[in-house]
């Protein structure tokens, strides 16, 4: 198997659309290829076939070649819930809570887990294209690296670094970058990419010709900006959504642990839909339907949510016959209480919920992880729908006497989420809820909408539309047949000891 590695002068600069992209552009040219990311730090993550949780951005990439999402394509993913601390989960599940001292000790461990994943990938695919994490220069994390020079080394593959043009500094940031390389990783970049170019081409001729006289590195493409370009986001919130003609406003409390937005991606795509996220300061007044998120923190964002005055907010709402939906962390902070009797969250025994809904929830150590298909029933209307399960915790009580979803999972039947007895809210436990046009024309309908000019969007068939177009302009701008001489040139992976 051969190995390239995609890093970045910064974080955002690129490189999980880079390796979407050309994963779909490699693929398209009959190669058998899988992504491959060492360490991801993020609150967004999908549920695998094989039963575990990896980033989302390395789902998107799996889509992207073709292949179903498996837990080795990210084996560490850290998903933060504090400022210094994160969940730390290896090969699918999670280990421990770690605060940040304690992970560096961890490393070495880790690496072991990574180089476990890519033997496994090098033993069935032709191409891995890897995904970098933050810089490769960040020097005071240089010590036991496994999520950029430091995996390059130990599997010898060579490496192109992506930079963001549109933030302004590009030449500063691919030549510092270099710089604060080592010798042996300096030789192992290959090139250069620059992301997100708009504007005349002709006018920065002259600033390539200087990068490549000063590194002795190519420049092998320079991307441009892709407006509108509408896939599965890693980590970053995009607030920004202009809708002119919406039917309905859905409102999202931007809560600071807020995890799997990209629940909400197919929501931000409906020419019908004005979803907007509620920062800070902001009200959740005038919204047709409150959305409250999943999070990695319930008791922490549930605490924040009652500071900003949201829960009052949320009851004058409903006062008024809004309606009112959660999501897995926002499922559970509807309920009366939430236990935490092992202090998995925090160190408080429970905390009073919003008190919407009859039922409480328990936080247990043991995380549930699975991909579903089920069907929902309401206001009298049925659909099928699937998604996935990512949560700690059970819930019980009188509200879940009238579930929302029943969920068909290895043969078995089971009741999800509720409604409460007025129709005014909904809550489940399932992740990619709208994923699917049925579900999201059913809420629509549950919301009173009508008359509604374009059709509900098949988030799936968009995604497919948008990575062929990513393959495309990769084709198109990159020197894809330098960029595969690289591939071939570079030397082969070292037996993992």
């Amino acid at each position: 198997m051969k190995t390239i590695m995609i890093q970045g002068t910064t974080s955002d600069a690129g490189k999980s659309t880079l390796v979407a992209g050309l994963c779909r552009a490699l693929v398209n040219q009959g190669h058998k290829v899988a992504p491959f990311k060492p360490q991801n730090m993020a609150l967004n993550s999908a549920v695998t076939s094989d039963g575990g949780e990896i980033g989302r951005a390395q789902a998107l990439q799996a889509i992207a070649a073709k292949v179903e999402a498996r837990i080795d394509f990210n084996p560490i993913l850290l998903k933060p819930n504090s400022d210094t601390g994160a969940q730390v989960i290896v090969h699918g599940k999670a280990i421990s809570n770690m605060e940040a001292g304690k992970y560096h000790d961890y490393k070495k461990v880790a690496m072991q887990a990574v180089l476990e994943s890519h033997q496994r990938l090098a033993n069935e695919f032709e191409i891995l294209v890897v995904e970098g994490a933050g810089s490769p220069a960040e020097i005071n994390l240089r010590a036991h690296d496994l999520a950029n020079m430091g995996y390059a080394e130990a599997v010898d593959c060579p490496v192109l670094i992506v930079a963001d043009i549109d933030k302004g500094g590009v030449f500063a940031h691919l030549v510092g970058t270099l710089a604060l390389l080592s010798e042996s990783e300096q030789a192992r970049v290959k090139g250069f990419i620059i992301n997100r170019f708009r504007g005349d081409i002709k006018l920065l001729e002259s600033g390539l010709t200087w990068l490549e006289e000063r590194t002795g590195k190519p420049v092998l493409g320079v991307l441009p900006y892709l407006h509108d370009l509408a896939l599965d986001a890693e980590d970053a919130v995009a607030l920004d959504n202009k809708v002119s003609q919406a039917k309905v406003k859905i409102f999202v409390p931007l809560l600071p642990h807020m995890s799997n937005h990209t629940d909400f991606d197919p929501l931000r795509l409906q020419p019908n839909i004005d979803l907007q996220y509620i920062k800070i300061g902001q009200s959740l007044q005038g919204a047709d339907l409150i959305i409250v998120p999943g999070s990695k923190n319930v008791t922490s964002d549930l605490k924040f949510l009652k500071e900003q005055g949201w829960q009052q907010e949320i009851n004058q709402h409903l006062r008024y016959g809004g309606k009112v939906m959660g999501i897995c962390g926002g499922y559970q902070m509807l309920g009366k209480k939430i236990f935490d009797p092992l202090h998995i969250e925090s160190q408080v025994d429970e905390i009073e919920g919003l008190g919407l809904l009859d039922f409480t929830t328990t936080l247990t150590q043991e995380k549930t992880l699975t991909q579903v298909t089920g069907v929902m029933t309401l206001d009298g209307k049925t659909c099928e729908l699937k998604g996935y399960e990512i949560h700690c915790g059970v819930s019980t009580g009188k509200a879940l006497e009238q579930p929302l979803l029943h969920i068909h999972h290895n043969e078995q039947i089971t009741a999800d989420g509720c409604i409460s007895d007025d129709k005014q809210i909904i809550a489940t436990y399932l992740h990619g809820f709208f994923d699917c046009p049925e579900p999201t024309q059913q809420i629509l309908d549950w919301l009173g909408v009508q008359n509604l000019e374009q059709p509900v969007i098949d988030i799936n068939q968009h995604r497919e539309v948008q990575l062929e177009r990513l393959a495309d302009v990769c084709e198109e701008h990159l020197a894809l047949d330098q960029i595969q001489k690289i591939i071939d040139e570079g030397v082969d992976t070292k037996p993992v000891q």
